[in-house]
This record gives C-alpha cells, structure tokens and sequence, in this order.
C-alpha cells in the first residue's frame, strides 16, 4: 500500500482528513458491511448518475436536516428526504444556463450578484473574499465548461491532481425512499456543467441513502458506468 494511492494517509493530508470525518466515515463503512453486506454503501464512493434525470434538489438546510459531505455514505430512515424542490429552481443552474445557454456576462446574473453582495459583508462564499477571486472563479468555471464539453464527460476526482479520498469532493447526490435522486451541496457547478451539456453520465459521490431504498439496493447498478 502506497501513500500515493491512499492519500488520507499521507501525513500532509492528515489534518484533512479530520476535517472530513474520515475516521468517522472509515467507521461507517464497517458498520454499514456488517447491516448489509459486501454491497453496502461506502462513504465517499462514485457513483454514475444521468443529470438529466436528477430532477430535485435537497433542501436540508432549510428545514431541520443538514446532510452534507461528512454524511456521505450513511442509512438514514425517516423523512428527511422529502425536503426536496425543482432542481431547476437552483440559483446556480439557472445562472450557469444564463451565462451558457444564453450568453449572458456572469456580472449579469443572480448567482453573481449574490456573491458580489456577500464578499461586500465580508464574507468568502465559496473561499472568495475579493472581486477579483469572483472573476477568476468565473474565468475557471467557463474554462472547464468548454474543456468538458471538448472532452464530451465530466471528469471523476480519481482523475484530477488534487484527489483525495474516492470520490469526495464530486457532485454528492443523495438516494431517497423510492430510489429518487435527489442533488445536495457541493458541486453544484460541475452539476450545471453536465445537465446543460445533456451529457448521459457523470461521476458523483455518494450521499445520504434512505433506508427504505435499501430494499432493493440502487447502488449495484449506479457504480456501474455505462463510459467504460
């Protein structure tokens, strides 16, 4: 076993990897073994979902739930998985499609203008505290727009320099009670990016599952990527 290969060891990563809850997540996933088998949900993993058939988008933080990223990978049953709205009422999508589909400038869109307002406050959404981290950030996003739509598939975090631990820091989907998709926090733009583009398939990490949908266990065909 190489540090390179399972970089949440590499001393440089460890305080990351706190941060994450790996330790948590590591514990998790034997639990999650022994309930349900070697087909058990793994924290972190990716998984191969069509964005255009991802229709809502989870609305935790406006209600009592808030599953983000540390949550990855966990059986959850009750509720929680009908705070749900339409995906297309996002800000960020709609702005993407504004800026992408319509050609507007990003200074003219309602995702920017809330940015502009909240660095103003002194807040950093997204780590930017200046306008000009708001116009790199635009620049870059327009760059992997194009490069993703030259490369015709969203990349998966095992692919880029930065990958950390599986599939974390992808797009993280949530599976509710019937099997529905439900898009949470993170990765929002990359998400915009597939679902304009109508690619058939993008990487994502696993979210929260409901228990229910465990049932039938929907995991065994979203591992699967139908690219390679």
């Amino acid at each position: 076993m190489t540090l390179s290969r399972h970089p949440t060891l590499h001393p440089r990563n460890w305080r990351r990897a706190i941060e994450a809850h790996v330790p948590r997540k590591a514990a998790r996933d034997w639990l999650n073994r022994l309930r349900f088998g070697p087909d058990a949900p793994q924290s972190d993993e990716c998984i191969y979902v069509d964005p255009c058939r991802v229709h809502h988008q989870f609305l935790g933080k406006a209600s009592r739930f808030d599953l983000g990223r540390q949550a990855s990978g966990r059986v959850l049953a009750g509720d929680w998985d009908k705070a749900r709205g339409d995906i297309e009422a996002n800000m960020k999508l709609q702005s993407c499609r504004m800026r992408w589909q319509q050609g507007a400038k990003w200074e003219d869109t309602p995702i920017h203008a809330r940015h502009r307002a909240e660095i103003a406050a002194g807040k950093a959404p997204d780590g930017m505290r200046s306008l000009d981290d708001l116009d790199a950030r635009a620049a870059a996003l327009d760059a992997i727009f194009e490069e993703t739509r030259a490369r015709g598939r969203l990349l998966a975090q095992h692919e880029l320099p930065d990958m950390f631990r599986r599939e974390a820091g992808g797009v993280l989907i949530h599976i509710g009670r019937d099997g529905t998709l439900l898009r949470a926090g993170g990765g929002a733009h990359r998400f915009a990016i597939a679902r304009i583009l109508e690619l058939t398939e993008m990487p994502a990490q696993l979210g929260v599952v409901h228990a229910l949908a465990m049932a039938e266990n929907p995991l065994i065909a979203l591992r699967k990527s139908r690219l390679t």
